[in-house]
């Protein structure tokens, strides 16, 4: 059931800025569940169900809708698409990808000028991506805007496959993962009174973040997300960052936050006691929605639960359903933890 919800949460169309879809689709499988719902200017959905305890302290769970994704700047008079990123992808993986454009979601895939016509120099390095466009099959540049406009969000295409020893490759794992999790918890019976904040715009600065963190005001937030895993073949020790397979990340530090020790200390030995594979971050870098919630009203204390994924912020993102399943059932001890 997790997977096949995270699946089709990957499935949406989300870029940052653009969470609309998704945001539809959690609100119509958790309205029947929740005990009262907010949105806000931002786009933020703030979910309240109550649970079998009302702790002293509010508690909030976080995870962010948005994905990683493209934005038209530009149309040439040969009806191509010049695009720019909309959160951070790295140009390596762009040339050749499909994607889907505007609210029509209008099929394109990626090119640069053909390999015939580089010089031997420019072979041999990257093209950066502003010589890159979209072909969306148009003639010119009036038959390209019957169809897109300039502003207009381009999300890379939507193929999930699952494969190997329960791996799954597809878009957005980052963080539908963490946004299945909570859809998960929703739909069960909690142990405790809790907030859900599906936030926006997290891949361009955690922007919907601490405006919901205002609006709900927690003492005690779990921010559940994805992580990068480097553990491929060119990369060895601190270098992996994580691994697939070594269970959910509990993270002590990233870019932008410093977790709360104590509550960082209670999800290892929740961990550890429920017999729940865990492992950290053997790297400072990356950074989540905790930031954000962390700094906002007088202080908020945070801990975080993360995926491992590889080829993060790619359409090729890899994880492993154990680890999905692990975040889940640790989450759901936090919240027993909490009331």
């Amino acid at each position: 059931m997790l997977l096949d919800t995270m699946e089709t949460l990957c499935c949406l169309d989300g870029v940052t800025g653009g969470e609309d879809e998704v945001r539809d689709y959690i609100l119509e499988r958790v309205m029947p569940h929740a005990d009262a719902i907010r949105t806000d200017p931002m786009g933020n959905l703030m979910v309240f169900k109550h649970g079998a305890k009302t702790p002293d302290r509010r508690v909030m769970l976080c995870a962010h809708m948005d994905e990683v994704g493209l934005i038209v700047t530009d149309i040439t008079a040969e009806g191509y698409l010049r695009f720019d990123q909309a959160g951070g992808v790295n140009p390596q993986i762009l040339l050749g990808k499909p994607v889907h454009v505007g609210p029509q979601r209008i099929r394109g895939v990626i090119g640069c000028k053909a390999v015939h016509l580089t010089t031997r120099e420019q072979r041999k390095i990257l093209p950066p991506m502003k010589d890159m466009y979209i072909d969306i099959g148009a003639n010119s540049r009036d038959e390209a805007e019957k169809s897109v406009s300039v502003g207009d969000l381009a999300a890379f295409d939507d193929t999930v496959v699952r494969y190997g020893d329960g791996f799954v490759k597809a878009k957005a794992i980052d963080d539908r993962a963490g946004c299945a999790t909570m859809i998960e918890l929703l739909e069960g019976e909690l142990p405790c009174d809790c907030w859900f904040a599906f936030t926006v715009q997290e891949e361009v600065g955690s922007r919907g973040a601490s405006v919901a963190a205002v609006t709900v005001e927690p003492d005690v937030a779990l921010i559940l997300e994805t992580t990068t895993a480097a553990d491929l073949p060119d990369a060895e020790g601190a270098a992996r960052v994580c691994e697939l397979g070594k269970g959910v990340v509990i993270p002590f530090m990233d870019r932008g936050t410093i977790y709360d020790r104590e509550l960082y200390n209670t999800l290892r030995r929740l961990a550890d006691e429920h017999h729940i594979p865990w492992q950290t971050k053997t790297r400072i870098a990356g950074g989540t929605d905790g930031a954000a919630v962390q700094r906002s009203l007088g202080g908020v204390r945070v801990a975080a639960l993360s995926v491992p994924v590889r080829n993060i912020h790619s359409p090729a993102s890899v994880a492993k359903l154990s680890e999905c399943e692990a975040q889940l059932a640790l989450a759901r001890l936090f919240l027993e933890e909490m009331a």
